[in-house]
C-alpha cells in the first residue's frame, strides 16, 4: 500500500519566522488519522527565517533528527554541545531523561530542514547530540543511511530506536530501489524535484507513506533529492 500526502494536504503553520508544514498531528493541528506511522511520530517541514530561530526548549525521550536541506542551523544544548550542521547533513539528538537545546538560523538566509521525532526503543536514558556531514556524493543514485538504529548501518549517526533515516540524490531517468523487511513502514518525502513510485507521483514536500511492500522502485523525473524513514 502506497498513500500519497500531497504537500497541500498537510497541517500549516506559519509564524513569521517560521513557517511550517506538519506531515502528522503537531502543535495546533491535529488529525487523527495522521498521528504517527509506526514509531515516526513527527515529520515536520520548516523553513526558518535568517536570525531567528527556536529558543531553548527542553525535549524528553524522543529521537530527534534534523535533516537540513538549504542554509544551516546552529544547535546549541544543556549538555554544552554546540555545532552547525549545513545543507544535506544531520543531527541527532536523544532526548533521553531530559535536555533544553535551542536552534538558531545564523545565516543571511532562510534556512529549510526536516525534523523527524520517533519513538526510542527504551526511555529514560542519559541524553546524547551527534552531528557528521554526509557528503552528497556518497548517497549518488541510492539510498545510504545517515541515521541509525538498526544493525548493519555502522556509518550512521546512531539513535536509539529501531529505525533508520535514508537519503538518496538521483538524477533524472535514475532508478534507486530500497527493500523493506516484513512488518515495517517506510515514510518518504522528495526534499526536491519530482519522482515515480508505483506510478504514483510525487513533487518536493509530498509524503508517502508506505506499508505492506517488500521493495520500493523509485525513478527521478526531475534531478531529486529524496529522504526515507524506515520504522517499525
Amino acid at each position: 500500500m502506497l498513500q500519497l500526502r500531497p504537500f497541500e494536504s498537510l497541517g500549516h503553520a506559519n509564524h513569521g519566522w517560521l513557517d511550517a508544514h506538519h506531515h502528522f498531528s503537531f502543535a495546533e493541528y491535529h488529525d487523527p488519522a495522521r498521528m504517527h506511522w509506526g514509531n515516526l511520530r513527527v515529520w515536520n517541514d520548516d523553513l526558518i527565517a535568517a536570525g531567528s530561530g527556536f529558543a531553548p526548549h527542553p525535549h524528553r525521550d524522543m529521537e530527534i533528527i534534523t535533516y537540513v536541506r538549504k542554509g544551516a542551523i546552529t544547535h546549541e544544548d544543556s549538555l554544552g554541545n554546540r555545532g552547525r550542521t549545513v545543507a544535506g547533513d544531520v543531527q541527532v539528538m536523544s532526548a533521553g531523561t531530559g535536555i533544553a537545546h535551542s536552534e538558531y538560523n545564523l545565516e543571511d538566509e532562510h534556512s529549510e530542514l526536516f525534523q523527524i521525532w520517533i519513538y526510542p526503543d527504551q526511555t529514560g536514558l542519559p541524553p546524547a547530540w551527534g552531528t557528521r556531514p554526509f557528503p552528497a556524493r556518497d548517497r549518488a543514485g541510492r539510498f545510504v543511511a545517515l541515521a541509525s538504529g538498526m544493525p548493519g548501518d555502522g556509518d550512521a549517526l546512531p539513535i536509539r530506536a529501531d529505525a533508520r533515516l535514508c537519503a538518496a540524490t538521483l538524477s533524472a531517468g535514475q532508478v534507486a530501489e530500497y527493500e523493506i523487511a516484513a512488518g515495517r513502514r517506510v515514510y518518504l518525502v522528495p526534499a526536491s524535484g519530482l519522482l515515480e513510485i508505483d506510478g504514483q507521483r510525487a513533487a518536493a514536500g509530498d509524503g508517502v507513506a508506505v506499508r505492506d511492500e517488500t521493495r520500493l522502485r523509485v525513478t527521478a523525473l526531475q534531478d531529486t533529492e529524496i529522504v526515507l524513514v524506515d520504522v517499525r
